[in-house]
C-alpha cells in the first residue's frame, strides 16, 4: 500500500524519522567484534524478514481504502463542499440536539408550573 503525503506534514517527518532509525539500528545490529557471535542459519534470515514487516490495522486499511477510492472517483471536493453546508452530516447532528434540548427545557417548563399550585 502506497500513501502520498505532503513532505512537510507530520506524518511526512515521522516516516523519515522511523527511516533513520531503522537505517542506524541495522549497522549496530551487527556485531564487527570478532569474539561475539552472530546468529545464522535460516531462523536468522527468517527473524529478520519478519520482524521489519509492519502491521495495519482495520481502520487504517479502511482509511487507505476510502482515500484511494476518494482519488479514483474524483469526488473529493464534491465531498467537502457538501461536509461544509447544512446538508453535513456535523450539522445535522448538531440541530438535532439543539431542537432535543430545546424541547426537552419546555417539557420542564411545563412540568414545574403544574407543580407549583
Amino acid at each position: 500500500v502506497t500513501k502520498e503525503v505532503d513532505s512537510t506534514s507530520k506524518e511526512a517527518k515521522s516516516f523519515l524519522k522511523q527511516q533513520e532509525k531503522w537505517q542506524s539500528a541495522a549497522p549496530a545490529s551487527l556485531p564487527t567484534v570478532s569474539g561475539v557471535k552472530r546468529p545464522s542459519g535460516m531462523s536468522s534470515l527468517l527473524g529478520k524478514i519478519g520482524s521489519k514487516k509492519q502491521k495495519m490495522s482495520t481502520l487504517e486499511k479502511s482509511k487507505l481504502d476510502w482515500e484511494n477510492f476518494k482519488e479514483e472517483e474524483g469526488i473529493v471536493e464534491e465531498l467537502a463542499i457538501h461536509n461544509r453546508g447544512k446538508d453535513g452530516y456535523i450539522e445535522r447532528k448538531a440541530f438535532l440536539e439543539r431542537v432535543d434540548h430545546r424541547q426537552f427545557e419546555i417539557e420542564r417548563d411545563i412540568r414545574l408550573s403544574r407543580m407549583k399550585p
